[in-house]
């Protein structure tokens, strides 16, 4: 007969595996691993709406379908419409007057609500957006850009809320593990998705288009059932004597109230936009300037998310032994600074593998400059008002990105022009400077981060301080 195993060797087995297991130790009694794995299923359904609205329906709508490129970069921009009331959003959740106490669930189930309703409508809108010889073209153009509003105002909505309720959640010293999971699910959910995207739509077909947005709709309201399943529990005392709502904007100065949280927005609004400004240049640089092929090019996406991931682990592990949500901040713009210059001095020595080095980079500082931004918001967050400060933190977040993309490939057209007019001279005349001009700008936008956060940091080294300190003399006999 065979032995029993010795229980200590089961239990020794099950903790090396824990040990193991990438963000094991982000659980706590309160949140276990496994509900808190379940509720970072909102950010695979934020993820599927981002995919298919920034890269999928994107090349459809301009290659299969043969819409205007101006009418869709129209629709792809209208999400960000929404992204300035994040902030608003946050804030009412905080104090939502709900039957059992509910405050961000709600919320949550609003906006999958609203992708869902989006989601509906848009395959049968750009159809009719398609054909222009259709006389209700003009009803698919209103259907579309009703569509892309819904699923952007769900998308917003949802993420405000559910990184709110995490915050709940989590005890204080765990958030910022939570914070670095929560976004490997959303880098995770929007890498799964682009590469199954792109597999279904491989012999495209409009029958194929609908199937696939109407799958998208049905996937987003059963992954937000399933992470908000008991998440958040009924307060009856809540529900009896519901908090009073302040106006907005007295609960808004009082938030920004010191200077701290408005200096860290400013941060925020700055750092994405220096990390951003290149998103959509990042490959055409590579196959203008340096010859590089469309797979080679295509491989720099995987790259850029593998250095954001790397970031998203570092940081998250850094911050939950007590590392500084600021500096932490800060490493990514340093790094970020080390990354544009190399993809700048790829061009003069036409090494492709410096600028697959400075590529890495990126992505490597954006994640850092990412998860500190939203630690440091977390901290800001007090009393379980959380929505407002995540809120805030998400408007400034999301509004920076969609401008700077969008100027960042407008200022790379005009420099481009400027330079093959001979404005710049005979040696500055080929696409390279087109290119290297956004690239300069975001060196400068990273430097001026650094000269803002400064200050944040040493607050928060001085207080520190002070913290030992006081321990030292409570300590003496």
């Amino acid at each position: 007969m065979s032995q029993p195993v010795d229980p200590r060797v089961i239990a020794a087995w099950r903790e090396l595996l824990m040990r193991l297991m990438p963000f094991s130790d982000v659980a706590s009694a309160d949140l276990p691993l496994r509900r808190l794995l379940r509720l970072s299923l909102f950010q695979v359904s934020v993820a599927i709406a981002m995919v298919l609205l920034t890269g999928t329906l994107n090349r459809v709508m301009v290659v299969e379908l043969g819409v205007p490129t101006w009418l869709v970069a129209t629709m792809v921009a209208l999400p960000l419409v929404f992204a300035p009331f994040r902030a608003l959003i946050g804030h009412r959740s905080d104090y939502h007057r709900s039957a059992f106490g509910l405050r961000r669930i709600p919320y949550i189930w609003f906006g999958s609500m609203l992708q869902f309703g989006g989601f509906a409508i848009m395959p049968f809108a750009l159809l009719l957006l398609s054909d222009t010889e259709n006389a209700l073209n003009l009803l698919g153009k209103i259907g579309a850009a009703l569509a892309f509003l819904m699923v952007g105002a769900g998308l917003h909505t949802t993420q405000t809320a559910g990184l709110a309720l995490a915050t709940d959640l989590a005890p204080q010293d765990k958030r910022p593990r939570v914070v670095a999971l929560l976004y490997v699910t959303l880098l995770v959910g929007m890498l799964l998705s682009a590469l199954l995207f792109g597999q279904l739509l491989t012999n495209f077909s409009q029958q194929l288009l609908i199937q696939l947005i109407q799958g998208a709709a049905v996937a987003t309201i059963v992954l937000n059932v399933v992470a908000l399943w008991k998440q958040e529990a009924i307060d009856p005392k809540r529900a009896a004597a519901p908090e009073k709502r302040p106006p907005f904007m007295e609960s808004w100065r009082a938030f920004t109230s010191g200077g701290r949280a408005s200096r860290l927005l400013v941060v925020v609004g700055l750092g994405t936009a220096a990390f951003t400004m290149q998103d959509i240049l990042l490959e055409p640089y590579g196959g203008q300037v340096l010859g590089m092929s469309v797979s080679q090019t295509t491989a720099l996406t995987a790259l850029l998310s593998a250095g954001t991931l790397l970031a998203f682990g570092v940081s998250g592990y850094l911050l939950g032994r007590g590392g500084n949500a600021y500096r932490i901040t800060g490493f990514g713009a340093l790094i970020g600074l080390v990354a544009f210059s190399a993809v700048i001095f790829a061009a003069s020595t036409g090494s492709a593998s410096i600028f697959r080095f400075g590529t890495a980079f990126i992505g490597l500082g954006a994640g850092f400059v990412s998860v500190g931004t939203l630690t440091a918001a977390m901290d800001l967050s007090e009393g379980g008002h959380s929505g407002l400060a995540l809120g805030a933190w998400g408007a400034v977040q999301a509004t920076a990105n969609g401008v700077a993309v969008a100027f960042g490939g407008a200022m790379r057209d005009i420099v481009s022009d400027m330079a093959e007019g001979g404005m710049f001279g005979p040696d500055w005349a080929g696409p390279v400077i087109g290119y290297t001009s956004v690239y300069a700008l975001e060196i400068l936008l990273l430097m001026l981060t650094l000269v803002i956060l400064f200050p944040l940091l040493l607050k928060r080294e001085k207080s520190a301080e002070r913290s030992a300190s006081k321990i030292g003399l409570d300590q003496l006999p």
